[in-house]
C-alpha cells in the first residue's frame, strides 16, 4: 500500500477532496496540519489515516518529526504534497532530507520559484516572455525603463499570485518603491493584456490526462491592489494556443506527475511583444489553480478534477472523461462596496445556475473577493449578463 503524506490537508477548504480520493483509491493518507483534529471536518478526519499536529507548520523541524514519525510507522513514503504554493519549498526540503522520490527535491525549487528563472525554460519552449531586470539599484532601474519606458510592474521575483505585485507610472514612484522594498523584486516591461491559463493533470511521463484553463475579465493585479471585484471563468473548451503553449511548457519543465497551472497573457493590444490576441507568457505554478478554481473545472468540464488527480497518483491514467461543457463563471464581491442588488435578489434570478455562493477566507480574500458566486451557463452572453448583474453598483 502506497503512503501518501498531505501537508496541510485542511486548508483550502476544498482539498479534502484530495485526500478522499486518494483513500478511495487505496493509499494511506498521513495528513500533517496545524489545525486540532476534531476541528477538521469529519470527510477529512475520514479519510486519514491518521493525522499529526503541529504547532506550526511555518517551523521545518516540527514538521520534519512528524514525517519521521510517519516513516518510523508506516515505512517508505511514497509521495509528499501539499498542492498549495506556499509550502512548495518546505515539500521540496522534506522530500530531498528524506529522500522521497516524487516530486521536486530542493536544488530544483529555483527553476520553478523564482521568476527570472522561468524565463529560461519559457525560451527553450520558444515562448515569448516580457522583458525584465532585477532590482537592485535606481541606477539599474532607471537604465531598464529607459529601454521600456514606463509604466513598469515590480513584483517578488519569488512570490504567490499578484501579491506585492505594483505598477509603476513614474520616477517619483520608483523611487518610493525602492525606499521599501526589502525583497528580490523583478521588474518587466508592463504589458496590456489579461490572463488566461493552462491547467492540467499530468503523468509520470510527461502527457496530460486532463486539460482545461481559466479567462480573466478583469486585471488580478488590480483586484488585489484596488479592491476590485473578481472575475473570471472557465470555457468549456481550452483555447487551442493555449493548449499548444501549455504543452510546450510541460516539456520545457519537464513536469512529472503534477497538477499545474500555467499563466499567460493575452494581449489586449498590438504592442512591441506582439499583435493583439496572441499570448505571452507570464508565470508557472506547479500546484493547482488556487481557491475554488478546482471546483470549477469540475462544473464547466461535468468532471471531477480531484479524482483525476488522485487516479494519476495511484495508477498514473484515469478513466474519468469529461461529460456536457459549461461557462462557468466566478463573480466575486466586496463586503466594503454597496451593489444594487442583494444576495437574495442573486440568489431568486440564478437559483437554478448557481452552484456555489461561498465567504471566502480572509488568507485569499485578496485575491478572490469577499463573497463569491459560481454559476454554469451554456452560452458566454449569458455568463457576461451574469457578471454584470452580481458587481452592478
Amino acid at each position: 500500500m502506497k503512503n501518501f503524506i498531505f501537508i496541510s490537508p485542511n486548508f483550502p477548504d476544498n482539498y479534502w477532496k484530495f485526500c478522499c480520493e486518494l483513500a478511495n483509491n487505496g493509499l494511506n493518507v498521513l495528513g500533517i496540519g496545524d489545525c486540532p483534529y476534531f476541528e477538521l471536518r469529519e470527510e477529512l478526519r475520514n479519510s486519514l489515516t491518521e493525522y499529526y499536529r503541529v504547532n506550526n507548520l511555518e517551523n521545518y523541524d516540527e514538521v520534519y518529526r512528524a514525517v519521521a514519525f510517519f516513516i518510523h510507522k508506516y515505512g517508505k513514503i511514497d509521495f509528499l504534497e501539499s498542492n498549495n504554493e506556499y509550502w512548495l519549498e518546505h515539500d521540496a526540503a522534506l522530500r530531498t532530507d528524506f529522500n522521497i522520490l516524487s516530486g521536486y527535491r530542493l536544488r530544483q525549487m529555483k527553476g520553478v520559484k523564482f521568476k527570472s528563472q522561468m524565463k529560461k525554460a519559457y525560451a527553450k519552449a520558444g515562448i515569448r516572455t516580457a522583458k525584465h531586470c532585477l532590482v537592485k539599484s535606481l541606477n539599474g532601474c532607471k537604465k531598464f525603463i529607459g529601454e521600456v519606458g514606463y509604466p513598469v510592474i515590480v513584483k517578488p521575483d519569488n512570490g504567490v499570485g499578484a501579491n506585492n505585485t505594483y505598477k509603476i507610472n513614474n520616477e517619483e514612484e520608483l523611487k518610493e518603491f525602492l525606499k521599501t522594498s526589502p525583497q528580490r523584486y523583478i521588474m518587466e516591461e508592463y504589458i496590456d493584456a489579461l490572463v488566461c491559463s493552462y491547467d492540467a493533470v499530468v503523468d509520470s511521463k510527461g502527457n496530460p490526462v486532463f486539460e482545461t484553463g481559466l479567462r480573466e475579465m478583469l486585471s488580478l493585479m488590480d483586484t488585489v491592489n484596488n479592491g476590485e471585484n473578481s472575475l473570471y471563468f472557465y470555457p468549456p473548451e481550452i483555447a487551442s494556443d493555449v493548449r499548444e503553449a501549455g504543452r510546450a511548457v510541460l516539456k520545457a519543465f519537464a513536469v512529472k506527475s503534477r497538477f499545474v497551472h500555467f499563466e499567460f497573457f493575452r494581449l489586449s493590444s498590438d504592442q512591441r511583444i506582439g499583435k493583439k490576441g496572441e499570448i505571452v507568457a507570464l508565470e508557472v505554478n506547479m500546484r493547482p489553480a488556487g481557491g475554488c478554481s478546482p471546483d470549477m473545472m469540475n462544473y464547466a468540464n461535468s468532471t471531477d478534477v480531484y479524482k483525476i488527480w488522485a487516479d494519476m497518483i495511484a495508477y498514473d491514467s484515469t478513466l474519468v472523461s469529461k461529460g456536457l461543457g459549461y461557462f462557468c463563471g466566478y463573480a466575486g464581491r466586496r463586503d466594503y462596496r454597496s451593489y444594487r442588488y442583494t444576495d437574495g435578489e442573486i440568489r431568486e434570478r440564478y437559483g437554478d445556475k448557481l452552484k456555489s455562493v461561498i465567504n471566502i477566507p480572509k488568507a485569499l480574500s485578496g485575491a478572490m473577493a469577499d463573497v463569491c458566486y459560481i454559476a454554469n451557463f451554456d452560452t458566454e452572453k449569458e455568463m457576461l449578463e451574469f457578471f454584470d448583474f452580481v458587481v452592478k453598483e
